[in-house]
């Protein structure tokens, strides 16, 4: 079993031919492709590469698609929101009123709809990959996230290992013993501490062409598509 993982395509076609080219590299042939969100963005073509993962061509992997940060932006455009509350406008000043423009004129109502349909992150294995984290597509998981909140993201998908695709970042970091530790006070005093099991966490992103590898049992090709100018 071999799988590639994709994060921040935002529009970049070119980006997503050249992954799929080097997928078809491999000697160990991928057997699924994941993408965690942000397919579409301020930048390259959205629907181009919308159409693109909706009609695989023939011998490619049908693309498993989960939503991010810009698509909820495109379905709270469209008043297609899943959330309880409008997720926040684009904080960076830079995009203003044009952005927005650009994001409701380059992502069709059909494509929307679509991007809509897809899945909120994906639970396979022991491993969960999403594009933020349990809490929401926003949250933005790091190497400086304590350990007690990594934790809880995990625990509350009942996963061992996260993929995750929000914060920007390439990294690779692991929740060890000594990082954390329970204990429980009874009547009785303070019981023996209990220490949790050594849990990784990824983060997907970066440049085009950088690879990882990641073993629970089997081999898993972590391949990151994203060329990333600013951070959603």
């Amino acid at each position: 079993m071999q799988w590639a993982i994709l994060s921040g395509i935002e529009g970049n076609l070119a980006a997503y031919e050249a992954v799929l080219q080097d997928i078809r590299r491999q000697r160990s042939p991928v057997t699924d492709l994941y993408i965690v969100g942000d397919v579409v963005g301020l930048k390259g073509n959205n629907e181009a590469v919308i159409e693109r993962l909706r009609s695989p061509r023939s011998g490619e992997l049908e693309p498993q698609v989960c939503i991010g940060w810009w698509e909820e932006q495109c379905f709270s455009l469209h008043g297609l929101s899943g959330l309880p509350d409008a997720p926040e406008s684009p904080p960076c000043p830079q995009w203003g009123g044009d952005g927005v423009k650009h994001l409701w004129e380059s992502v069709s109502r059909e494509s929307v709809g679509w991007l809509r349909s897809r899945h909120f992150g994906f639970h396979e294995l022991d491993c969960l990959l999403i594009h933020g984290s349990t809490v929401s597509y926003a949250d933005e998981l790091t190497p400086e996230t304590p350990a007690i909140q990594l934790c809880d993201r995990l625990i509350r998908a009942d996963a061992n290992t996260l993929f995750c695709g929000r914060s920007g970042l390439t990294f690779e970091c692991w929740v060890t013993p000594r990082k954390l530790r329970s204990t429980v006070t009874t009547l009785d005093g303070k019981q023996e501490p209990q220490e949790q099991g050594k849990t990784p966490i990824w983060g997907l992103a970066g440049s085009y062409g950088q690879q990882s590898r990641y073993l629970p049992a089997d081999i898993i090709l972590i391949h990151e598509t994203q060329i990333r100018n600013s951070k959603a």
